[in-house]
């Protein structure tokens, strides 16, 4: 059976009207392991695959293709031997259709020995294809497995794809490739920038690709492209003695709008300045995808870098145009904020009685009393200022109703910061105003501010309460109300701040706002649990593994930076040497108690029934630790405490293997009992360590 085959390098290029660029990148990267999945199926050997994507194309160089699948026997089994002949050897119907379906005589046939007897089989070579011959095939498999949302028609064809194909290039070798892709009859051209480079150029072959692209004004490479748009705008910011501004977002976004990307440095009147400067940025950024520019202190400077898809040879003029085009812009954020100013932000309150917030739940009024409610009480318990706390609940959502934040909706909060600040408000009560949104998403700050702590966590708990009383649960990949993100922020506040806070009895709290017709107490416990499971994939992501949040979720630990406390000192303890043992030494004492009698269970210890010197040893540092540990399960110091606990591991060892806990005299199988019951309970003021893994194996 031949194996051997030619190794050529392949170009395939897909030319389409301009791709959505937020979607660029994902679309590149999934081409290329669809292309990769569909080559392995088709067992064709190959190198690297290394991708390409510009607005207009995306393209794929594979290294060392093989030229040909490799040839593979296939073997058919037919009936078995005894069914294949009769007595006299004559072959039946089973062995001549067989034979027949194969194409040979049954002499030709052969004989495969099995567990299960003796079978005629037939055994061929089938010859691989040629790649060129399955390239088209392959290509337009992998297109039609991309991630894309909504695929368009165009022409009179029945053939979709996100955007118009134009022209499909694609070289195997120094070959072309003969076919079509999405309707696009495969050529052996590509096409360059629209306006530099308009006209298609021949590609002679994968090694070509980039030198004739860049010739062409065309950077391919969306890495190379990316880092060039970067230097670009960090040298115009420098030459202003600024730092440009640049999320990876927009920079993703901008380099999928450009070919041949161009830095230009544009300026603004400085008196737009006066307006806030998170809005200027949000106009520059997410409506003309411009760069921001800030001084070292951080502060706004009236300049912004465009980044244009042609070398023009009047650069002038394109920036005096992108100079054109923000003024009207930021003079709309100016007059929405002096607009805005006009009113003290309190006096917006009455507006939010028409603005709904869930048609079950009422306004966004009736949140903001419900929020101020839980805010007393959570500041109360904190020791902190109520006043302020409360103060902060009722102001929180009015600048909903400003017209900047009606404008630029991702502002709010911050707006209602500055607002809040122009009005006079306690700079606690400001800050709160941004900081009740915190954290917006994985890794983000959490709230600095008494006030912002309070009401982050009113208002997350507010929501989660009310959505799960009307039965609003998500389910899969939905969650309208963003719920898991609100559950992993009051999480993270309570855990990394930290604050000693009863999740439990907070939620309870927060139920008692709700009016009579929403059943929220009884939605409390079904709330909790949706919180608490969220643990599972913070600490996931920290490494820690499911056994220990098991181990620590058994004992039901009130305050969720207490249940941090026990997971990291779970954590530390399952390391020591002697966890194994200890862990299946609870284990054991688990289902001994389980099997036991009610009564023996409820036993008391009794010294003078402790006859083995192993049992009286073990009664004696049980009752030494329980003494030591106290003070440190008071302050919570668990890591400590196990540690402690790890000194029981040779006093347990020793008195299972010598003791018999169900021993025949009663009073002895009790009080037996009632010792290993003393062991678990002391290991269970921490954790249930008999979850470990390894419990099973110590």
């Amino acid at each position: 059976m031949s194996t051997k085959h030619t190794a050529l390098d392949l170009l395939v290029e897909i030319g389409t009207e301009e791709l959505p660029p937020t979607a660029l990148a994902g679309l590149s990267a999934a081409f290329a392991e669809r292309f990769a999945a569909q080559l392995s199926e088709q067992s064709l050997p190959h190198g690297d695959i290394r991708p390409f994507a510009t607005p207009r194309r995306l393209a794929l160089i594979v290294r060392a293709l093989a030229s040909r699948q490799p040839d593979r026997e296939h073997v058919r089994r037919g009936p078995a031997v005894q069914a294949a002949f009769d007595a006299q050897g004559a072959p039946t119907k089973a062995a001549l259709g067989f034979a027949r379906s194969c194409g040979v005589a049954v002499a030709a046939l052969e004989r495969e020995d099995t567990d299960k007897g003796q079978w005629l089989v037939h055994r061929s070579i089938q010859t691989g294809d040629t790649t060129d011959k399955l390239l088209p095939g392959l290509v337009a498999a992998a297109l039609g497995q991309l991630p894309i949302p909504k695929r368009m028609r165009w022409g009179d064809s029945d053939v979709t794809f996100v955007r118009p194909v134009h022209w499909v290039c694609m070289r195997f070798g120094g070959a072309a490739v003969a076919g079509e892709v999405l309707g696009v009859p495969i050529g052996s051209t590509t096409r360059g920038h629209r306006f530099h480079a308009p006209d298609a150029v021949t590609v002679a072959g994968a090694d070509d690709y980039e030198a004739i692209l860049r010739s062409a004004y065309v950077e391919p490479d969306f890495a190379i492209r990316r880092t060039a748009i970067r230097e670009q705008v960090s040298a115009s910011a420098r030459s202003v003695d600024g730092e440009a501004s640049i999320p990876e977002g927009l920079l993703d976004e901008v380099t999928a709008l450009c070919e041949w990307p161009v830095a230009l440095l544009g300026h603004f009147d400085e008196a737009f300045l006066d307006v806030p400067a998170e809005a200027l940025v949000e106009t520059m950024q997410h409506h003309q995808k411009y760069f921001p520019v800030h001084a070292a202190d951080g502060e706004l400077l009236p300049y912004f870098v465009t980044v244009s898809n042609i070398e023009s040879r009047e650069p002038d003029v394109v920036r005096a145009g992108n100079e054109r085009v923000i003024r009207p812009r930021f003079s709309d954020a100016r007059f929405f904020w002096e607009q805005d100013l006009r009113s003290p932000l309190a006096d917006l309150q009455p507006a939010l009685e028409r603005v709904v917030f869930q048609h079950k739940l009422g306004t966004v009024a009736d949140k903001s009393r419900r929020v101020a409610a839980a805010s007393r009480d959570i500041a109360a318990r904190l020791g902190y200022d109520v006043a302020l706390a409360e103060r902060s609940a009722l102001l929180a959502k009015c600048d909903l109703v400003t017209a900047m934040v009606g404008e630029f909706a991702s502002l709010q909060g911050v707006m209602g910061r500055h607002y809040a600040e122009h009005s006079g408000e306690d700079p606690c009560v400001a800050a709160a105003m941004e900081e009740q949104y915190l954290p917006r998403h994985a890794g983000d700050r959490l709230p600095d501010s008494e006030c912002g702590r309070v009401l982050a966590l009113a208002d997350k708990l507010d929501t989660l309460v009310g959505i799960f009383a009307i039965g609003e649960r998500p389910t899969g990949v939905k969650d309208p109300y963003g719920l898991r993100r609100a559950a992993i922020g009051v999480l993270r506040i309570l855990i990394e701040t930290p604050l000693p806070l009863d999740l439990r009895a907070l939620l309870r709290h927060t139920a008692e706002a709700f009016p009579t017709s929403v059943p929220a107490q009884a939605a409390v416990e079904e709330t909790y649990g949706y919180v608490m499971d969220r643990l599972r994939s913070y600490y996931a992501e920290q490494g820690i593994g499911a056994d220990v949040i098991d181990a620590v979720m058994a004992v039901d630990a009130a305050a969720p930076s207490d249940f941090d406390l026990r997971v990291r000192a779970v954590t530390r303890f399952s390391q020591l040497e002697a966890a194994a043992a200890l862990a299946a030494a609870n284990k054991r004492i688990a289902n001994i108690l389980k099997k036991s009698p009610t009564q023996a269970q409820d036993a008391t210890l009794d010294a003078d029934l402790l006859h083995e010197d192993a049992e009286r040893r073990l009664a004696e540092s049980v009752a030494a630790l329980r003494e030591r540990i106290a003070p440190l399960l008071d302050t919570g110091d668990y890591a400590e405490a196990l540690a402690a606990l790890a000194q029981l591991r040779a006093d347990v060892d020793c008195f299972f293997d010598t003791v018999m806990v169900n021993a025949e005299d009663p009073s002895l199988r009790a009080n037996r009992l009632a010792l290993v019951r003393d062991v678990l309970a002391l290991f269970s003021s921490i954790a249930d360590i008999g979850r470990l893994r390894g419990a099973e194996s110590g």
